[in-house]
């Protein structure tokens, strides 16, 4: 098949919603309908699986949460379909971030009862940072919850995104009778199973008969009360402004029952992006083009310590990715080649011969890579940086074992490399600083530098309120501020200027006071 078939059939797209929102529930019942499983329940997030019995396993043991981005790819009639199931969890956000550079375009998974959630809003910034188009399924509702137009007008307020509903509830919780899909003018009605997909009504319109009789009277009016107060309010959906991030179709199901799945896999497949261009720092580069060029968006080590191996997960961008073939790897100036690259069906990998743009393909590291690292078949070109997000939460990080200084600073640096978190060393006394978004990384650095590097750390708290990557186009103002700020200035670990401010009043009070200087709370800029 021609280079542009195999781009124009491919789907690259990240499931995102709060912890609970049924994200994992809902990449189960995409996989089923793709024949990827044969019965939902088969496919859970990417537990780590088989290790030692490890605090680390019990963390997540005990925690019940992803805390990685699991990739899988199935087909669906003539498309081929790439799914990223990503954490939840807020202290697992980085990886969600990063995730959301390697896709095409996001569902938004939102609990009828709960709204938008804080987490939701925070993925949605980014997805609005790089103009990324989303959909929204709104999830549970054979559960009693919230008004749906209640909750559009929320998506809108909170999300700040135009949404446009393509399919109705009949009722919720207890009374729920089923869906109007609005896109395809077809009446699906629920019956409550987790394995079976429920019967589809065929009408002509809502005025049909058939509705009457499928749901009775009442609800049958109030449906068309419903649609045409919707066609009255809502704009037509225009797929040119879904596409370009202006515009969000909302769905509504039950991904449990495996409900309004299918509504939203249809639709999806025929209006989602097909792989785009993506911006380099040299030039735009179009997924069409001959040259083989890709990056590497997230390093998963293993927690295995008898196999201390790594994989890169690289997203194709142009040309044809192919096994054994030499490419070159921009940072490192090297040419390398891959005996076994892989592709994901979640913990399951097989070795692939080729891959496409839209796909993502796994390569075994030994050390080669970082997050943010091209690779091309010969053209010199960089991906921008991925963005590292202003950290929540900060400690000191200290030598426990003056013995072991060397494996403590190996550990430091591989770990910042993979993303874990962030590390800035304070400009005025030398020492380490680890910035998180979560407690819960704090423990999984710990455990992984004593288990994986043989290094003991402790941490000495710092109270901090933001750190914010700072640049001016004045040498001399930017000189005066640090001067000032001395004992809160601090370096990232590519030698950047970074402000520590210990609380919301100093930020404000900064940004006032040196009007020249340029505040930053990701490192993309």
């Amino acid at each position: 098949m021609a280079l542009k078939e195999e781009i124009a059939r491919r789907r690259t797209f990240a499931i995102i919603s709060h912890p609970d929102a049924g994200k994992t529930t809902l990449t189960e019942k995409l996989l089923l309908f793709g024949g990827a499983i044969h019965i939902a329940g088969a496919v859970k997030s990417n537990k780590i699986k088989k290790t030692a019995t490890s605090d680390w396993m019990e963390i997540e043991k005990q925690r019940g949460i992803s805390v990685a981005t699991s990739v899988m790819g199935f087909n669906y009639g003539d498309y081929k379909i790439n799914i990223l199931d990503t954490p939840g969890h807020q202290d697992f956000a980085e990886d969600t971030y990063r995730t959301l550079t390697a896709v095409d375009s996001v569902i938004i998974v939102v609990d009828v009862a709960k709204g938008v959630e804080r987490q939701t809003r925070k993925l949605m910034e980014v997805c609005r940072m790089r103009n990324t188009p989303v959909i929204i399924f709104v999830n549970k509702l054979d559960r009693e919850g919230r008004d749906p137009f209640d909750i559009l007008d929320e998506l809108e307020s909170e999300l700040k995104i135009s949404v446009r509903p393509l399919s109705w509830p009949i009722n919720i919780g207890e009374k729920f009778k089923g869906v109007y899909n609005i896109y395809e003018h077809s009446l699906d009605l629920f019956t409550p199973d987790k394995q079976r997909v429920s019967e589809r009504v065929e009408i002509d319109s809502v005025d049909d008969p058939r509705v009457d009789e499928a749901v009775g009277d009442t609800d049958a009016a109030k449906l068309r009360e419903d649609l045409e107060l919707i066609e009255g309010v809502y704009p037509e959906f225009d797929k040119e402004a879904y596409l370009r991030g202006e515009v969000a179709p909302v769905f509504f199901g039950s991904a449990l029952n495996t409900f309004g799945v299918k509504e939203l896999l249809d639709c999806f497949v025929q209006i989602a992006p097909a792989p785009k261009p993506v911006m380099a720092e040299e030039r735009e580069v179009k997924p069409e083009e001959e040259g083989f060029s890709g990056f590497v968006f997230k390093i998963h080590a293993n927690m295995d310590p008898n196999h201390r191996s790594c994989i890169a997960f690289v997203k194709i961008c142009s040309g044809r990715f192919e096994r054994n073939a030499p490419y070159k790897h921009m940072r490192l100036g090297k040419t390398l080649k891959f005996a076994a690259p892989t592709a994901f069906m979640a913990q399951k990998k097989s070795i692939v011969d080729e891959a496409y743009p839209g796909d993502i393909v796994g390569i075994p590291d030994t050390g080669n890579f970082k997050i943010g690292d091209t690779l091309t078949s010969g053209e010199s070109i960089h991906y921008k940086g991925l963005p590292s997000f202003s950290p929540e939460m900060f400690k000191y990080i200290e030598n426990a074992d003056p013995m072991k200084s060397k494996q403590l600073d190996k550990g430091i640096q591989q770990l910042m490399d993979e993303g874990v978190a962030q590390l800035f060393t304070n400009q005025f006394n030398g020492r380490r600083i680890i910035g998180t978004v979560g407690q819960l990384q704090f423990e999984v650095i710990q455990y992984r530098l004593e288990h994986e590097y043989g290094a003991q750390c402790r941490w000495e708290p710092i109270s901090l309120y933001k750190a914010c990557w700072i640049e001016s186009d004045d040498a001399e103002a930017l000189a005066a501020f640090k001067k000032r700020k001395h004992q809160f200035m601090a370096t990232d670990k590519e030698g950047r200027d970074v402000f520590l401010a210990d609380s919301n009043y100093v930020l404000q009070m900064a940004q006032s006071d040196f009007p020249k200087i340029r505040f930053h709370f990701s490192s993309e800029f």
